[in-house]
């Protein structure tokens, strides 16, 4: 059952050492304390299992850990071992769940001997109703399952002018931020894949992985309790970050 859950988008200027000191203005501070803090509260919860679910061109599991490069974006970058094949949902994904779990004391890419972690993509085009069944098959793999869901909300914040907000956009992601802070699955569930992809957001087929993933513990007593970590768009792309725990590991999860 899910007991734990971190939202955090993946945009390639999320990881310091990829983008130097291009990367260093202060709002991508904010926003790297946030996924931080989200990832370390999964980590901390000790769960026996952590899924890092992110978009991709088609739905596949990979070991942990497994290689990632951002070099499709011209950045000469690269983690795990072997030939790069993750998308940048889990290219970002594991480089941010790595660095929480050498926070918590655990060295490099290794896991606890009591967690495991699985790497799972979800096509970009997958339908809600697949999603969801996946969420649900991912939560049922352990007693204790955290998930760590990679996605960002709308690329479309500008309309010919850098910074000029679109309003569809801003309506779209206030609504997501607004479910996120309530751990609110079941609107997660009913997100539209045609306008999700109208208003270019990649993180709609794992937000319904996640939904999916939740629908269980949503339904036992007191449910999940949601906490929204950052909200902002700093390159005209929304980035939106959250963390959701079951009552008994709400202290942990959502602390930082």
């Amino acid at each position: 059952m899910l007991i734990a859950a971190a939202v955090c988008p993946h945009p390639p200027v999320l990881i310091p050492a990829a983008m130097g000191e291009a990367g260093a203005g202060p709002e991508l501070a904010d926003l790297r304390a946030a996924c931080a803090a989200a990832a370390q509260g999964l980590v901390r919860v000790r769960p026996d299992l952590i899924v890092v679910a992110g978009g991709g061109p088609a739905g596949r599991a990979y070991p942990w850990p497994s290689a990632g490069s951002l070099r499709r974006y011209g950045v000469p970058w690269s983690t795990g071992p072997g030939r790069p094949v993750l998308p940048l949902s889990l290219t970002v994904g594991t480089w941010l769940l790595a660095g929480a779990l050498a926070a918590s004391g655990t060295p490099g890419p290794a896991v606890t001997s009591a967690t495991s972690v699985m790497l799972r993509s979800v096509a970009v085009t997958a339908s809600p109703e697949s999603c969801r069944r996946i969420g649900a098959r991912l939560a049922g793999l352990a007693p204790r399952v955290a998930m760590l869901a990679m996605g960002d909300a709308s690329a479309r914040k500008a309309i010919g002018v850098p910074g000029a907000p679109d309003p569809e956009a801003e309506e779209y992601d206030a609504g997501i931020a607004a479910a996120l802070a309530a751990a609110d699955a079941g609107a997660l569930a009913r997100l539209d894949p045609d306008r999700a992809a109208e208003l270019r957001v990649t993180g709609r087929a794992p937000w319904q992985v996640l939904a999916g993933a939740a629908a269980a513990a949503a339904g036992q007593k007191d449910g999940l309790r949601g906490l929204l970590r950052y909200q902002a768009a700093p390159y005209d792309v929304s980035y939106l970050v959250a963390s959701w725990a079951a009552a008994p590991d709400a202290a942990a999860v959502l602390a930082g």
